[in-house]
């Protein structure tokens, strides 16, 4: 249970925690997919989701490995949908205790966040440090990044344009509306989605201008508070990362998961603000043109595929993600 409570702290798209747990015998269990918890509209093909299962996954290793436990996992075992997941199970998993040697990024799996702020606009990541992000997930070519102006400008480019065409599509905003929960009490009541809260969203949400049903309305305060934030969040970026996958398979995908939360432990015990942008690369047809520029741009040609955009930089770490308990995932069947 200790590398459960951990995985179920690990990165996911809207923060939807789409997992179920079976226990199988005494060192086992089933990774399944809850369908509920799927994002249709952003995510149709379930990529990310998918990714998110990958950072799962490697979070539990992690933390299995503190308490001398080797896990054997088995991907997929009863086959996948590459169009959308089904039921079957994401993995199957069986511990093994053994000597091992704790993972070095273990120590950060309770540290790591998403910092969804403006970043100091003139300080870059040095390049050391990038390595070192690089290093986490074994180096080659699968983590690139620059802090280029040039570079950077055009990236904030593209990235505002799939921002801006994630808003404008109905479906697409009005999915994200309704997984936001506005003030404490809501994050509280739905420990899951996208949670705004603290002094300001108390007040603004007593007056009934900033409400899910007022962020679906365009033109309506809440509407353009919400879009102009995260136009004000990308403008103030001068390092970006992305991670490639050499092709895009659900295996691809898991794999990408596991390196994606490991560059975001590495940023965190290097003190970088990670945050991922990756609008651009979901897969509903009003994104298809920016995702097709954002591969030229960056040089990616089929079948790889960039599973992930990163605004890397420095801004005080945020509180922690809300999460459903342990026990509200787990199943039996």
């Amino acid at each position: 249970m200790h590398a459960l409570a951990h995985a179920i702290l690990a990165p996911n798209p809207h923060n939807r925690q789409p997992w179920l747990i079976e226990l199988v015998g005494s060192d086992g269990l089933r990774l399944l997919p809850d369908l509920s918890r799927m994002l249709p509209e952003t995510d149709p093909p379930n990529r990310q989701i998918t990714i998110g299962y990958g950072a799962f996954l490697e979070i539990l290793e992690q933390a299995a490995s503190v308490t001398g436990h080797a896990l054997a996992i088995d991907t997929f075992p009863k086959g996948s949908n590459s169009e959308a997941l089904d039921s079957r199970p994401i993995a199957s998993v069986t511990f093994r205790s053994v000597r091992i040697a704790s993972d070095p990024l273990a120590s950060t799996i309770l540290d790591r966040r998403t910092t969804r702020a403006p970043f100091d606009a003139g300080r870059a990541v040095p390049e050391e440090l990038l390595d070192e992000m690089n290093a986490a997930i074994g180096g080659g070519a699968f983590f690139r990044w620059t802090s280029d102006k040039d570079r950077v400008a055009e990236l904030t480019a593209i990235n505002r344009k799939g921002w801006i065409a994630e808003v404008d599509n109905e479906a697409t905003h009005s999915e994200s509306a309704a997984l936001t929960r506005i003030g404490a009490a809501e994050v509280n009541a739905d420990p899951d989605g996208i949670s705004l809260h603290g002094p300001l969203i108390e007040t603004i949400s007593a007056t009934n201008m900033f409400t899910r049903e007022a962020m679906k309305e365009r033109g309506s305060f809440a509407e353009g508070q919400v879009r102009q934030f995260y136009l004000d969040v990308l403008d103030a970026t001068a390092t970006y990362g992305w991670l490639v996958s050499p092709g895009n398979t659900r295996d691809d995908q898991l794999r990408s998961g596991a390196q994606w939360v490991r560059l975001n432990q590495a940023a965190t015990r290097a003190g970088i603000a990670f945050h991922p942008v990756s609008q651009v690369l979901q897969e509903f047809p009003a994104m298809a043109e920016s995702l097709a520029e954002v591969h030229r741009q960056l040089g990616v040609d089929a079948p790889a595929r960039i599973q992930g955009i990163f605004r890397l930089g420095y801004a005080d770490f945020p509180e922690p993600s809300p999460r459903w308990p342990l026990a509200s995932r787990m199943i039996e069947t």
